[in-house]
């Protein structure tokens, strides 16, 4: 008797990333190039994705652009000098974050999406696995994140005219999203055609609908390359950074 052959568990094969903005909060470094093409070490902030993405096995790549998006095709071109296949969606005026998403044709049932200012050593295959096995709309990286507050921070009764407690400098802790998730090509209802939309009002439509939004917890390294001070921090670690946490 002949064995059933197995069947394969689908996985993610397909990433799309935001490339479009004009990088305001990390001038003067994005007078003339736009975030993405900004050095870390000898490598563009966006290469340096690419390359991860290809190493673990994510090759299909869509590039959404608008500022400067000629120089960016131009560096990167059909991706096939990095291995992978890369494509490009354009948007004739600033859409955020998921407005992109609406003009792409053609999407998998699954997909990566992120930004292209980060610096992480996320597992992608992981995160893409576990989306799958959730089987949600969407699925967040998570980090846990703390916000030192400068000032001696006064707790007070509902009047707000009676002190009932006083922390000295506390540190807040929360949990962020760390610009990558995973989405189901039905997510695309939610989102408006032609219209200024981002995570957030994507997030806030799916809490309103009772969606499930599952939450995939990362403890390793994170940055979001969106100021100065941490462009600044990402190059003088770049040693470290090329040995413990990129490794491509």
């Amino acid at each position: 008797m002949k064995s059933m052959p197995s069947k394969k568990k689908p996985r993610i094969d397909t990433a799309v990333i935001l490339a479009g903005g004009k990088g305001t909060r990390l001038r003067p470094y994005t007078t003339l190039i736009p975030k993405p093409l900004v050095p870390i070490g000898d490598k563009p902030i966006l290469e340096i994705l690419i390359r991860q993405l290809k190493k673990q096995g994510i090759c299909n790549i869509i590039i959404c652009v608008n500022h400067l998006a000629s120089l960016i095709q131009t560096f990167f071109g059909d991706g096939k000098k990095y291995g992978v296949n890369i494509s490009y969606s354009f948007e004739n005026k600033s859409l955020h974050t998921m407005g992109p998403l609406k003009l792409i044709k053609n999407l998998p049932q699954n997909f990566l999406v992120m930004n292209g200012d980060l610096l992480t050593n996320l597992d992608f295959k992981k995160l893409t696995d576990y989306h799958i096995r959730r089987n949600t709309l969407i699925t967040v990286a998570t980090r846990d994140y703390s916000v030192p507050i400068s000032f001696g921070v006064i707790d007070t009764d509902k009047n707000k005219k009676t002190a009932t407690g006083f922390r000295e400098k506390p540190i807040q802790h929360m949990i962020i999203s760390m610009g990558v998730c995973c989405l189901k090509r039905q997510i695309l209802t939610y989102i408006p055609k032609d219209t200024f939309f981002g995570f957030d009002n994507l997030m806030l439509a799916l809490l309103k609908d009772n969606k499930e939004i599952a939450l995939y917890p990362h403890k390793g390294y994170w940055l979001d390359i969106g100021k100065p001070e941490e462009y600044e921090k990402a190059n003088r670690d770049i040693d470290y950074l090329q040995k413990h946490v990129l490794k491509i």
